[in-house]
Order: structure tokens, then C-alpha cells, then sequence
């Protein structure tokens, strides 16, 4: 008897032993998740958000950075179409820059406490600390969480979050829609807890000015030379042309002076042609740079009424028309460069860039700036989460 009793005895002690060595249980892993998020000052991280919603992935480098009490600064960053856009939030409000363009769009809102984002660890925290039917796996490197998606999007439903075991920072993301197909996904490459950043970081000024002097850094320049300099150079058999300085051909004042004038009333309406020309050349490439752009995805139930080229404040454009099931209007304009405006609307996160929605319960405006151009969606029935669809959609047709 005692002999069973000490064997009973000998197998709980290892039975103890082994589960505090073993796997933490989910409870355990949200508490501590709990007590990190509670308790860090900064964070910043990097890595690739991949948008899986049109014809072709599109992926964009992530830069995401936070420090307390309510300091964000998220840069995105497309290489293939060069394109930048900043998130920036400190004292003075929520702000969207362009550098390229020196475009400031500045919002009075609560961001991103009323919104997530998928690439803010509070975000990713929250979602799984809320998620009461949170499921819970784990690998040798990870605990893995499949929890609700909290995003205001009604296609992401549910999203899996990947937490390092060491320190319970992000590793990677996949939020999926109702079908169960990935929309977006975010693999981390560095984030590091309590980080130091320099004074200014999240500055607005000096975040558009180092992002706009690296944007011309990356310009190629061209040397033009002065018209003074090109008076020596001419062209094959013009040699012994108008030249003064032979003994063999000697020239009078008056013809010398008679040549002259010609000369320059000749270099005159060159000049004057020239500046006609370069104005047209300008004009042409100024109408070049516009690109249309058009969204992959339609609504069902919904066709192409109209297309119309437009001009918008001097600038080309095109309006597309839409009717059916829901009518709305899809303008594009090129960008113009411009100081700080400022956004009254509820900032609406179209996973590359933040849009602005505008009006009420009756006409609604979504607006928002991608590849050099700004974009509105304007309906009277078309409701948000079409508008986002097709919004985010856009971004993928580039040429179109």
C-alpha cells in the first residue's frame, strides 16, 4: 500500500514538473499579453503588408512606430509604382503625408483608438484579449490566435496573429473575409519593444521635409548648358563662317556690325520659338503624367453608364458614371501640390493609405490620394463597405 502510494505520489510531482515546463495555456498567454501591452512605453517594427483584393498582390513595405502616450508614425512604402505615404499622430491631430506631392491631409479624430489597424500591436492585442471565442494553437517559435477581425470593414471577418514565444511581439498576420480567402497579410521582419527615437520624430514638419528632400535626392538632374557658353560651338561646315580674325578676309566695320544685327534678330525668334516649343513640350508632358486608373471591382448588379474626361482647379481628370443596383460617381483627378488641408470627415483605413468620409445619411463622399491622383467616390445609396471595396480596389489597376 504504501509502496502504490509513493509511486501515486512520484507521478503527480512529474506531472507538475512537466506542465510547467510545457506550452503556456491561452489564459496564461493573454494575461501576459494583458500585462505587456499595459506596461511598454515604444515599440517599432518592419516588415511587408501584402493586399490580396484585386487582380494582382500588391505589397508594400511597413515601417510602424509608437511611443506614449498616443505618438504614431506609420510609413508605407510601394518601391515598384514609388510611392510613399506617411500616418502621422502627435499633439496637433492625425495626419496623411505625400511627400512626393508636399501633400498634407490633417484629421481631428480619435485614431486609432475607434478603428484598428492591422499593423498596430494594439490592435493585434486588443482583438485577442476582447475574443472570448478566441482559438489557440501553438508551434516551437509561436503561439498562433484565430480571433475576430475588429476592423470597420464588413469583408475582413476573422484574422490569425502569430506572437514571438520570447517577448510576445508580432511575427506575422493573415486577415481573411467570410470566405475564408486572405485579404491581407502582414509578415514582420524586426520589432523590438522600448525603442529611443530622436526628437522630432513624429513631428509633422520635419517628417514632410526629410521625406520630400529624399524623394529629390532620388531625381536624376540634368546640366544644361548656358546660352553665353554655346556661342562658341558650331556645327560641321560652319568653319570660316562669319569669322573676323583672318588676315586673308578682311572685314569692315559697318558689315561686322550689319552681321551682328542679323545675327540677333535671327537668335531672337530662335529664342522666342524655342520658348513656344518648350511651353508646348511642358503642356504635353504635364497631360502625360496623368495615368487613369480604374477599380477591379464592381458591385453586382452594377454597370458603367458613362466615362467623361474632366478638368478639376486646371488639372486633367476623368469622371466614370455608375448605375444599377447602386449609382454612384468615381472621380479622378491629378494631385496638386499644396500646404496642410484640413479633413472634418471620419478617417476611413483603406489598408494602403486613410480616406476621409464625408455627408450623412443621405449623400456620402469618400476621398482619398493614391499614386499622384486624388479620388472620390460619391453616392447616394452606395453604403461604406462598397465604397472601401472599390476603393481599394483601384490601387491595383494602375494603367488601366
Amino acid at each position: 500500500m504504501r509502496r502504490m502510494t509513493w509511486t501515486a505520489a512520484m507521478i503527480l510531482v512529474v506531472a507538475l514538473i512537466l506542465s510547467a515546463c510545457g506550452t503556456k495555456d491561452a489564459e496564461s498567454v493573454v494575461k501576459d499579453l494583458d500585462k505587456s501591452v499595459n506596461s511598454m512605453e515604444s515599440y517599432q517594427g518592419s516588415g511587408t503588408m501584402t493586399l490580396h483584393n484585386g487582380q494582382q498582390p500588391q505589397a508594400y513595405e511597413v515601417d510602424v512606430s509608437f511611443q506614449q502616450p498616443h505618438y504614431y508614425r506609420i510609413k508605407l512604402t510601394n518601391k515598384e509604382k514609388d510611392i510613399t505615404q506617411i500616418v502621422l499622430k502627435n499633439d496637433d491631430g492625425v495626419f496623411v503625408l505625400t511627400p512626393k506631392l508636399n501633400k498634407v491631409f490633417r484629421f481631428q479624430s480619435e485614431w486609432p483608438q475607434n478603428q484598428g489597424q492591422v499593423y498596430l500591436y494594439q490592435t493585434l492585442a486588443q482583438s485577442i484579449i476582447t475574443d472570448s471565442s478566441r482559438q489557440f494553437a501553438a508551434n516551437d517559435d509561436a503561439y498562433v490566435f484565430d480571433v475576430m477581425a475588429n476592423y470597420n470593414s464588413g469583408s475582413l471577418a476573422r484574422q490569425k496573429i502569430w506572437l514571438n514565444k520570447s517577448d510576445l511581439s508580432p511575427l506575422q498576420v493573415e486577415v481573411s473575409d467570410t470566405n475564408a480567402r486572405v485579404q491581407v497579410d502582414v509578415k514582420f521582419d524586426t520589432f523590438k519593444f522600448d525603442q529611443r527615437f530622436d526628437e522630432g520624430f513624429f513631428n509633422t514638419d520635419e517628417n514632410l521635409r526629410s521625406e520630400s528632400a529624399a524623394e529629390q535626392s532620388d531625381e536624376p538632374t540634368t546640366t544644361v548648358p548656358d546660352e553665353k557658353d554655346q556661342d562658341g560651338i558650331k556645327a560641321p561646315g560652319d568653319e570660316g563662317v562669319g569669322t573676323t580674325n583672318s588676315e586673308d578676309s578682311p572685314v569692315d566695320s559697318d558689315s561686322e556690325s550689319n552681321a551682328e544685327e542679323a545675327d540677333q534678330d535671327e537668335d531672337a525668334d530662335t529664342d522666342a520659338n524655342n520658348e513656344e516649343e518648350n511651353a508646348d513640350t511642358a503642356a504635353e508632358n504635364k497631360v502625360e503624367k496623368f495615368v487613369v486608373m480604374g477599380p477591379s471591382y464592381t458591385p453586382q448588379g452594377v454597370v458603367v453608364l458613362d466615362e467623361t474626361d474632366i478638368v478639376f482647379n486646371e488639372q486633367p481628370g476623368q469622371m466614370t458614371r455608375y448605375d444599377g443596383i447602386y449609382s454612384y460617381t468615381l472621380i479622378q483627378t491629378q494631385a496638386q501640390e499644396q500646404s496642410a488641408s484640413f479633413m472634418q470627415g471620419m478617417i476611413v483605413d483603406l489598408g494602403f493609405t486613410l480616406g476621409e468620409l464625408t455627408g450623412g445619411d443621405g449623400l456620402q463622399t469618400l476621398t482619398w490620394t493614391y499614386h499622384g491622383s486624388q479620388f472620390r467616390i460619391t453616392s447616394a445609396n452606395l453604403p461604406q463597405s462598397e465604397m472601401e471595396k472599390i476603393a481599394e480596389s483601384v490601387q491595383a489597376e494602375v494603367g488601366k
